[in-house]
């Protein structure tokens, strides 16, 4: 079996737990989890940052690591601009035609059926660069529905 990076996870303080689609994740020994501000991330060069107006995501980008800002659109946008490096970041788009099961309630989101709860962003692009799935949506409380909203796309 093929190693990859772990992928790193940059949590807002304020990310409401309850909701959160990476609960379960904390715990899997192939994901680093950081909350923002409190610790500073490092070790994260030559990462993905998923970004929607970036080049789609492909088989081609398996060797790199993936870093997720976990939090709400609003809350994103800011640890972008104050987390150091990671305009330096690969940046990579999941393809327009994957859709989310998540209830989206946030006004802020630039682009609501592409955006993806962070979970089902990190499935489609595990799938994408050729990687293990397996468990990843085991938690997820919408994973039925991503699943079948999406089977024909994967």
């Amino acid at each position: 079996m093929q190693s990859f990076p772990p992928t790193i996870v940059l949590r807002h303080r304020k990310e409401n737990l309850k909701k959160c689609s990476l609960r379960g994740l904390e715990e899997r020994s192939d994901f680093i989890f950081y909350k923002y501000p409190r610790d500073e991330v490092q070790g994260f060069e030559g990462y993905i940052l998923l970004d929607m107006d970036a080049e789609p995501l492909t088989e081609a980008d398996a060797h790199r690591g993936l870093f997720i800002l976990d939090g709400t659109w609003r809350y994103a946008e800011k640890m972008y601009d104050n987390t150091p490096g990671l305009d330096g970041l690969v940046r990579r788009s999941i393809p327009q035609h994957f859709v989310t099961a998540y209830p989206r309630k946030q006004e802020d989101c630039p682009d609501p059926s592409r955006g993806l709860a962070s979970v089902e962003a990190i499935y489609i692009a595990y799938h994408l660069m050729g990687r293990n799935t397996d468990g990843l949506l085991e938690h997820y409380h919408w994973k039925d529905k991503f699943l079948e909203v999406n089977s024909f796309r994967l």
